[in-house]
């Protein structure tokens, strides 16, 4: 038995956001060299990658479901139990048979799925379990938490497969043994949740909306859809680049690409330019607060939208073989899209309500929903006109998304603040 010391918010927050973050990160990031390695075209890798997004756009969707079921501790070991099996069950296939990309594609996709229930859940645990007021003391330790998981796995899974095809001289047994790793550390972390955290208090069943609420959301769907727009146009240059970014480190340079191999690639995109990623959204967030949504549009605005600018030099004065420069330019474009995303939360207060959840990672339902489409195009784009032209245009996209969205942009900060 563990005593009720161990079971503290010191030591079950930090393992339950690890928990959250490790599968996750095969989802986002790692699933994209998995295609492009398995034998599928920058196009359908784009695509799949792509579609592995749609159940955190279901997260607002599944929220009340968790919240009527109860129970979230249980449910907690529920979810980490069927994520292990889906993780070593794929790793087991990646092991002995051939692979499919379109198979592996189902399971991640059940993977990705399984993330948001058990993300939502930890979200909902966490809010029960304490009080607004030990939440603020808490905070920093989970955010902590996350951020040094998100650096460390998606740098560490990358690199680690480099070395493994190097070992192994096979890319399937590489990938294999890096499933059965993500698979043992997820398995670690859950063992020490059901340790560590504290049981259950009192569940309360949550209150039907009344009429007027209801009439109230329904008639508030046009102005939605109108807010909608605008922040889709903010993300789009971020939405061409997610995917085609590594798709540039990765290409031959006779292609246009850098020709980097798949460790300076995890350590370049999935090391310094996650802990970039990091900064910016911690800086942007200090400067949003200290100034107010309006006052730091064009802070945050200018920018979100130029990220790609340093993909695009480095497109036309290609560094090949110089990793340090490659790493300084991905550290400038992480760290932009970082600062620059803490501009949605007007835009989310708008869509979601006061009251909808927000997590470490910044509304990421709706950052999900407006990427996809450019997402799963990307690649198709970027096979059709080359590297150089597609980081030119998404450049050249800006001027025009600050001039439009500008103009809607202080109506939609003032009435998220009132």
């Amino acid at each position: 038995m563990v005593k009720g010391k161990w079971k503290t918010p010191w030591l079950w927050i930090p393992s339950l956001s690890a928990a959250v973050e490790i599968p996750t990160a095969v989802v986002t990031f790692v699933s994209l060299l998995m295609f492009l390695q398995f034998g599928l075209s920058d196009t359908w890798a784009s695509l799949l990658c792509a579609l592995l997004f749609l159940p955190s756009i279901l997260k607002p969707r599944l929220r009340p479901l968790l919240l009527k079921a109860g129970n979230f501790k249980r449910n907690i070991h529920l979810s980490e139990a069927f994520l292990f099996c889906i993780l070593i069950a794929i790793a087991l296939y990646i092991n002995y048979f051939p692979v499919n990309p379109f198979l592996l594609f189902a399971l991640l996709l059940l993977v990705s799925f399984l993330c948001s229930v058990h993300e939502q859940l930890a979200q909902l645990y966490y809010d029960r379990m304490l009080p607004n007021l030990q939440q603020r003391l808490y905070d920093k330790t989970r955010i902590f938490a996350s951020q040094t998981t998100v650096i460390l796995t998606y740098g560490i899974l990358i690199i680690s497969v480099g070395f493994l095809e190097i070992f192994f001289r096979s890319v399937r047994k590489a990938w294999a043994m890096e499933s059965y790793l993500v698979a043992g550390a997820f398995l670690l972390f859950a063992l020490m949740n059901l340790l560590v955290m504290q049981p259950p208090r009192g569940y309360r069943r949550p209150k039907a909306l009344k009429t007027s609420e209801k009439a109230s959301a329904s008639q508030n769907t046009s102005t939605r859809l109108s807010v909608l727009l605008p922040f889709a146009l903010l993300m789009l240059p971020q939405a061409l680049m997610f995917n085609t970014r590594v798709f540039f480190l990765l290409a031959d340079p006779a292609e246009g690409g850098l020709g980097c191999s798949v460790q300076d690639v995890g350590f370049a995109q999935g090391t310094i330019g996650v802990i970039a990623f990091s900064v910016g959204l911690l800086l942007g967030r200090l400067l949003r607060a200290y100034y107010g949504e309006t006052r730091t549009f064009w802070w945050l605005a200018i920018p979100l939208t130029i990220s790609p600018l340093f993909y695009m030099l480095m497109s036309q004065f290609p560094p090949i073989d110089q990793l340090t420069l490659i790493c300084c330019m991905t550290f400038l474009a992480q760290f932009c899209f970082g600062f620059g995303l803490n501009l949605c939360n007007p835009f989310a207060k708008s869509i979601f309500g006061e009251g909808s959840p927000t997590n470490i990672k910044p509304r990421t339902p709706l950052v999900a929903l407006v990427m996809l489409l450019p997402m799963a195009l990307s690649g198709w784009l970027e096979t059709l006109i080359g590297f150089k032209a597609f980081f030119l245009l998404d450049i050249c996209l800006a001027p025009l998304i600050w001039f439009i969205v500008h103009r809607k942009f202080s109506n939609i900060a003032s009435t998220s603040q009132t």
